[in-house]
C-alpha cells in the first residue's frame, strides 16, 4: 500500500488585502469578503515563480521523509504557470532537491488539478513496484487579469508529498477519479490572462465533478461523511469548499483544518494540495481525511487517506502550513502590479 511519506509546503510573504484591489477598480470590497469569503491573498515576489515555490516545498517534504534524496526516483510538478512553454520545470526541482538524474521526469497540467494528477500518477507507480519514492508537486502563481473577478483570489503556493511505501505518516486508502469535457476555464497559447465561461463554472463544473468523484469514491469504499475526521477541497474562494462539503454531508468543523483560501486566495494546482499539508499538521493517528481536487476542463481527482503514528514523528520537522501563512508582508496594489507583471514598459 502506498502513502505518503513526506510532505511540505511553501507560502510566499507578502500579502495583497481585497479592500486595496477593490479600491483600485473602484469595485465592493464587502461583497468579496461576504459573498466569496475572500479576505486577502499570497502575491510572489519577482524572484519567485512555480520551480523556486516546488523547490521549497519539496525541500520540506524530503525533511518530513528523512530520506535520502537519491533515492527518489520519480519527479513530476503540476503547475498552469510553469515558467517555459518548452523547457520542464521538473528536472530544475530534481537537481535542487538533490536526486540522481536517472529518474523520471515529468510537468503536468489540468488546470487546478495538475498538482493532485502528479499524485495520481505517483501513487500508483509506488503501488506498481516502478519506483520506489516519488515526489509530487502542485505549485502556481495563478493569473488574474487586471480589474477581473479573479484578481481577488489568484494567489501563489505550492505543496509537495513523496510518496513510498515505507514509513509513510498517511497510506492511501482510495482513489478515484472523474471528467467530462466542460469548457468552464481556460487560457490559450500566447494569452497571458485565462478566461472564464461564466455559467459553466459553477454548478456543471465545479459542484458537478467534486460532490461526482466524492460520493463515488465513498461509495467504492463504503464510506460515510462521518468517517472521516477531515475533509478538504478544491477552494476558488473560500465559499465553494465549504457549500460542496455541505452538500456531500461534512460538517463545517471537519473542513476547517484545510480551509486556506480566505487568507490565502487560490492557489490552483496547489490548492486543495496545500489544505492537505495544513490538515497533516494537525492530524493524530488513525484519523481519515477525504481529498477532492478539481480541473477546469473539467475533472476532479479523490483520495482517501489515513494517518500512521509516524506523522507525530516528523510534523515539526519543517515549517507548518499555517505557520507560513501568519508570516507576511502588506503591499499595495502598485507594487502587486509590478511583481505579477501586470505594468510593462512600452516597446
Amino acid at each position: 500500500m502506498a502513502g505518503i511519506v513526506g510532505y511540505g509546503a511553501y507560502v510566499p510573504r507578502h500579502r495583497i488585502k481585497v479592500e486595496e484591489i477593490a479600491k483600485v477598480w473602484g469595485t465592493d470590497a464587502e461583497s468579496y469578503k461576504r459573498g466569496l469569503m475572500l479576505k486577502e491573498k499570497s502575491v510572489p515576489a519577482p524572484d519567485q515563480d512555480t520551480i523556486t515555490m516546488s523547490v521549497e516545498a519539496a525541500r520540506n517534504a524530503v525533511k518530513r521523509a528523512g530520506i535520502d534524496p537519491v533515492l527518489i526516483e520519480a519527479v513530476y510538478v503540476g503547475s498552469e504557470s510553469h515558467p517555459y512553454a518548452v523547457k520542464p520545470s521538473g528536472t530544475v526541482v530534481s537537481e535542487a532537491v538533490g536526486t540522481t538524474r536517472n529518474i523520471h521526469c515529468a510537468d503536468f497540467e489540468f488546470a487546478c488539478k495538475a498538482g493532485s494528477e502528479a499524485m495520481f500518477i505517483c501513487i500508483g507507480l509506488v503501488e506498481g513496484g516502478a519506483v520506489r519514492y516519488g515526489l509530487a508537486i502542485g505549485a502556481d502563481t495563478s493569473q488574474g487579469a487586471p480589474g477581473d473577478a479573479l484578481e481577488y483570489s489568484a494567489a501563489a503556493g505550492a505543496a509537495a508529498f513523496i510518496f513510498g511505501k515505507e514509513d509513510g505518516v498517511a497510506r492511501v486508502l482510495h482513489t478515484h477519479t472523474f471528467m467530462t469535457d466542460t469548457p468552464d476555464f481556460w487560457r490559450r497559447e500566447y494569452e497571458y490572462y485565462p478566461r472564464h465561461g461564466g455559467r459553466f463554472t459553477g454548478e456543471q463544473a465545479y459542484f458537478r465533478h467534486i460532490t461526482t468523484a466524492a460520493s463515488q469514491m465513498m461509495e467504492k469504499a463504503k464510506m460515510k461523511p462521518q468517517d472521516f475526521t477531515y475533509a478538504v477541497f478544491h477552494q476558488p474562494n473560500g465559499k465553494f469548499p465549504m457549500k460542496v462539503g455541505e452538500m456531500l454531508g461534512f460538517k463545517r468543523e471537519q473542513m476547517e483544518a484545510g480551509w486556506l483560501s480566505p487568507t490565502l486566495g487560490n492557489t490552483y494546482s496547489g490548492s486543495s494540495p496545500m489544505g492537505l499539508t495544513a490538515i497533516l499538521d494537525v492530524a493524530k493517528p488513525g484519523e481519515k481525511i477525504l481529498m477532492t481536487s478539481f480541473g477546469s476542463g473539467a475533472g476532479s481527482d479523490g483520495f482517501i487517506f489515513e494517518v500512521t503514528k509516524q506523522i507525530d514523528k516528523v510534523r515539526d520537522v519543517a515549517p507548518k502550513t499555517r505557520e507560513q501563512l501568519d508570516n507576511k508582508t502588506y503591499i499595495e496594489y502598485g507594487v502587486y502590479a509590478k511583481f505579477r507583471g501586470k505594468i510593462r514598459k512600452a516597446v
